[in-house]
């Protein structure tokens, strides 16, 4: 795996609560939290409600950006800023593994009829080291 994408796969496997931007129906950025997990292409998969506001908008528009890696600003070292487009996935094999026993505070369980997933696939992730603030730019080859 290349160096920076290591880097950026490293700040992402922490599962830190990430803020993600959607556009409204009137063109405005909407932001919210999630909590992503990524795979090893850098693909960032979360769990939300069917008839969520996020899932209108990238029905509507599948333009996305999030941001992820600091909990604290006093320790913070690094963050990514990832662009995107997002899909709505809602077959079994997704739902079955990506669920989480946390999940049932808000689903009945995988086969919940409201239980979708959206899958974010970049194409820029910005890796930004707090010593330096000069953004090393990936982009899938």
């Amino acid at each position: 795996m290349a160096d920076l994408k290591k880097k950026i796969l490293d700040v992402l496997i922490q599962r830190r609560v990430a803020a993600l931007a959607t556009v409204t129906e009137d063109g405005k950025p909407w932001v919210r939290y999630v909590v992503p997990a990524p795979d090893e292409e850098l693909n960032l998969t979360f769990p939300t409600h069917r008839k969520s506001r996020k899932i209108a908008h990238i029905r509507r528009n599948p333009e996305v950006h999030l941001t992820t890696g600091v909990a604290n600003l006093e320790t913070a070292r690094h963050y990514v800023q990832v662009q995107g487009t997002a899909e709505i996935v809602d077959d079994e094999a997704s739902r079955k593994a990506h669920f989480r026993p946390y999940l049932q505070a808000y689903f009945e369980g995988p086969e919940d009829p409201d239980y979708v997933l959206v899958v974010v696939k970049p194409y820029r992730i910005e890796y930004v080291s707090m010593d330096s603030w000069n953004p090393e730019v990936w982009v899938p080859a």
